[in-house]
């Protein structure tokens, strides 16, 4: 059995094209130009886990065939990361099993008082998801399957964004700097996946110049830039990369 590790979204906030049908410098008639917003879904052994639940969910899960989920690891609360959560009912409703819910205090805070209804019994309907803290190191489980995870902070503009790592891989969508403690955590990875929002200087995102100095200093195998902004052509950007350097897209798989 493979365990495969995907990213569902390759898009930043807006996706590509955006609302208005703004495509910026990407060719709209190249299918890896066409991104849903940021999430990925990794599969190991039985296990069904989502990181970050996008407002596109719902179109990721059906193109990519996934039809189970047993857990959710959040990065952090911001909307084009969790907006899709209420869509994950009907896995409750099949599983008669409450999904977890992974994220650090201030997360699960906000998930639960925006989602109360998904955690809590309101207006007769029942509760659908668990809430768990992470720690910096953490257990996975269904029957006998069990994933390790390691998360830690990193920055994102104005709070903190969780990566998570796990088999050697690393997921960090979201950030515009990592702690100096935090960077040996990054070490001997096969495959790194990480934010690169545009070209130019960002606040709360890692531009292309400020992804291929982390890739350079960690030096993993392989690296996927995600959370790509409309800026972005996928086969422009590909071209100027480095080698074992990657843009992300939608459906791209990794077997780990």
């Amino acid at each position: 059995m493979k365990n495969v590790f995907t990213i569902l979204g390759s898009g930043s906030s807006l996706g590509s094209p955006w609302i208005n049908n703004y495509w910026g410098r990407s060719d709209k008639d190249k299918p890896k130009n066409h991104r849903t917003r940021c999430c990925a879904h990794l599969k190991f052994k039985n296990l069904s886990i989502l990181i970050d639940t996008s407002p596109d969910i719902k179109k990721q899960l059906i193109d990519n065939k996934i039809k189970d989920i047993d857990a959710v690891m959040y990065t952090h609360e911001h909307t084009d990361q969790t907006s899709g959560i209420f869509e994950l009912r009907p896995f409750f409703w099949k599983n008669k099993k409450k999904i977890d819910i992974f994220a650090n205090k201030r997360v699960l805070s906000e998930l639960i008082k925006k989602y109360t209804f998904c955690f809590y019994k309101r207006h007769g309907y029942q509760p659908i998801m668990k809430a768990n803290r992470i720690k910096k190191s953490f257990l996975i489980k269904k029957d006998k399957d069990i994933l390790k995870i390691n998360s830690f902070r990193v920055h994102h503009g104005l709070i903190n964004s969780t990566a998570y790592v796990f088999n050697k891989i690393a997921y960090i969508s979201d950030c515009n700097k990592i702690p100096s403690e935090n960077i040996d955590k990054l070490k001997s990875l096969n495959y790194l996946i990480v934010d690169c929002l545009r070209e130019k200087k960002h606040p709360s995102h890692f531009n292309l110049k400020d992804a291929l100095n982390l890739i350079k200093k960690i030096k993993p195998k392989k690296s996927i830039l995600t959370n790509l902004h409309v800026d972005f052509d996928y086969y422009r950007l590909k071209k100027k990369l480095p080698k074992n350097v990657y843009p992300a897209y939608d459906g791209l798989k990794i077997n780990f």
